[in-house]
């Protein structure tokens, strides 16, 4: 009993860092597009600075979890809650790195002047983190319900990328002289969308979680 007391108190523990590693990503992408929007460098400096933070956890993650392993020798679904933390704290470690990516492009940028005002790359941002939170609440809450739901939101990204790279493809051809920018614009909008298609990664293993099936929801 008391064995099983103690396995509980460290499955806890897994689900809050991973929390906490969501919460990290969601701000490091929420900052890093304000730094965008307002071309604010040194708001993108402190982003960059804070990645080693993300890493930290996802660390404590697979310590823990490989430590309940050895000393609890857990089976069944209990093996599969460990094993799928330890693949969603690589989703969210990289999700983090592309919401740095976003910042990095700020830095490059160097406060160059925006060549059209930004409307649809924040609203992916909006969505995505959306996502991020729900990729661990799903978690916490073994929402399958969550999981699909999220699959559509990421449809949702997709869409708007689509139409990013095709508005931004015709801004360069009518404007060759900000092709730079430009480029870099819908590097930061495919950037979003790969943190996109790693919440869904989130959902697949929360699916596989529940049910011990592992479905494609990113198609």
């Amino acid at each position: 009993m008391i064995k099983r007391k103690e396995f509980d108190l460290g499955l806890e523990e897994l689900s809050q860092l991973l929390v906490d590693m969501g919460r990290h990503v969601e701000r490091a992408l929420s900052e890093s597009i304000a730094a965008l929007k307002t071309q604010d460098v040194e708001r993108a400096k402190k982003i960059i600075a804070e990645d080693v933070d993300l890493n930290g956890m996802e660390t404590k993650i697979l310590d823990l979890g490989s430590r309940l392993i050895l000393t609890q020798q857990p089976v069944a679904k209990d093996l599969r809650r460990i094993l799928v933390a330890f693949r969603i704290s690589n989703d969210l470690e990289r999700m983090g790195d592309l919401s740095i990516d976003v910042a990095k492009v700020v830095v490059r940028m160097n406060g160059q002047a925006l060549i059209k005002p930004l409307i649809d790359i924040p609203r992916m941002a909006e969505i995505v983190q959306l996502m991020i939170n729900e990729s661990t609440q799903a978690y916490v809450e073994e929402n399958v319900d969550l999981a699909y739901k999220m699959a559509k939101e990421d449809d949702n990204v997709d869409q708007l990328y689509s139409q990013i790279f095709r508005e931004l493809l015709t801004y360069v051809a009518e404007n060759p002289q900000n092709a730079s920018q430009a480029m870099s614009l819908l590097f930061v909008g495919r950037y979003i969308e790969r943190i996109a298609d790693h919440a869904t990664n989130i959902g697949e293993s929360i699916v596989y979680l529940v049910t011990n099936e592992r479905p494609d929801l990113n198609n």
